[in-house]
């Protein structure tokens, strides 16, 4: 049987929906251990899966995007984060492949130092997307700012001239610290982001029409795995079986990027419609200073599974797992998309007809209000793309891809300083 190793960014939005994958391949019988968020190690071991926390160093460098007061300037400062936290992350890495010695590691895609290291020691590897696919393609719209997708021979330039565009402003934010960490480990300097999904590498993509466009073109390293919705267990709240008015799921990120105006804005909009409203706020609790009144109930988090089945819409900010969880379940969502992969994922929703969105620049109670009115219109809609869906395979396709890197004459895995342990 084969070991696999999981490392992971330290965020809940990254770990969780691989649960359902790495018990499949536990399932079938391999060793799998997972490197994340210190927090959620007690919840894996509690899932049956092992776990150790990323370093105390990888803690430590913060996340600062949602500071910046421009799209580019968020960019770039959510690059320079993540690059310097690779610096700590590629170690950690080292230290959990000696510890664990894996056949196979699966490296999230914010994981930039220990994709690179995985890299260094050629080993069998995939990078973990959590998220809609950043890549070209036919009659696929430049990725980053949510653009509508083109149809016919203008739509095709459009397409061509704004991926150029997109591809130099990522690149501008991305490959000068990357490329100098790539040196750093004598690696070969990328010249191009898209570098990054390219063969050798292998691509586990949690994603899958109808919330990734139709994509015939697809290169074959990469794999449309599906969304893996989970959540640990926990006590159902007594109040989601009360009679009463549908509820409406409000939620703010669990990675935090300043989004608690999507709460307080959905406190106004909603608090005199015949609605009752349950908002999470997850890692902006402190910083929301939203209070439980009238129909309003304020909570720091509640699994969405419980609330799922009672809601009429989910306000959220557009994370892929809210809006897997919604899309399988057939809940209307309406997505305010914040920043980061979210205008992407925002699109998709309203191209699949799950859901609208809505700009934080015009982010107001009369707007928010019209919009889950719309959403809580378009049931019908959403409940075709639940049908759609298929979460229920997505494990198996999760551990189908994994198992299909397992090489048939497996090295002796690296000793910690990074060299192939001889005996």
């Amino acid at each position: 049987m084969s070991r696999f190793l999981a490392y992971v960014s330290p965020a809940v939005g990254h770990t969780l929906p691989l649960v359902p994958g790495l018990l499949e391949l536990q399932r079938r019988g391999h060793h799998v251990h997972v490197r994340t968020l210190p927090s959620l190690v007690p919840v894996l071991h509690e899932a049956g899966v092992d776990a150790s926390p990323v370093a105390d160093e990888v803690m430590a460098v913060p996340i600062t995007d949602y500071q910046a007061t421009s799209d580019s300037d968020r960019l770039h400062a959510g690059q320079v984060d993540l690059i310097g936290r690779g610096r700590h992350d590629g170690p950690d890495f080292l230290l959990a492949v000696e510890s664990f010695r894996p056949d196979v590691v699966l490296v999230d895609v914010n994981a930039y130092g220990a994709q690179l290291q995985a890299e260094r020691l050629d080993l069998p590897r995939a990078v973990l997307m959590p998220t809609v696919v950043p890549v070209p393609g036919k009659r696929i719209p430049a990725y980053g700012i949510g653009m509508r997708p083109a149809r016919g021979p203008l739509g095709s330039v459009r397409d061509a001239v704004m991926w150029r565009l997109v591809e130099r402003m990522f690149a501008k934010a991305m490959l000068p610290g990357l490329n100098a960490l790539r040196r750093e480990l004598g690696l070969h300097e990328l010249s191009t982001p898209l570098e990054n999904w390219r063969p050798p590498n292998t691509i586990l993509a949690l994603t899958s029409e109808p919330l990734e466009y139709p994509r015939p073109d697809l290169p074959d390293n990469i794999h449309l795995v599906g969304s893996q919705p989970w959540e640990p267990p926990a006590a159902r709240p007594s109040y989601l079986d009360e009679p009463g008015d549908p509820w409406v799921l409000v939620t703010c990120s669990t990675d935090y990027q300043g989004d608690e105006q999507l709460a307080r804005v959905a406190a106004e909009a909603l608090r005199d419609e015949p609605v009752r409203v349950l908002i999470t706020l997850a890692d902006a609790y402190a910083q929301a200073e939203v209070a439980t009144s009238g129909n309003v109930r304020v909570e720091r988090f509640v699994p969405h599974g419980h609330v799922l089945p009672h809601a009429a819409a989910v306000v959220c900010h557009g994370g892929m797992g809210i809006v897997a969880k919604a899309a399988s379940a057939g809940v209307p969502t309406v997505v305010v998309p914040f920043g980061r992969d979210q205008p992407e994922i925002a699109r998709r929703v309203t191209e699949a007809g799950a859901g609208v969105s809505l700009k934080p620049s015009r982010l107001t109670p009369e707007r928010l209000r019209d919009a889950v009115r719309r959403a809580m219109g378009m049931t019908a809609q959403a409940q075709a793309v639940a049908r759609r869906l298929d979460p229920a395979g997505a494990p198996a396709r999760f551990a189908d891809a994994a198992l299909a890197l397992v090489r048939s004459d497996v090295a002796e895995p690296a000793d910690q300083e990074g060299e192939p342990a001889r005996s």
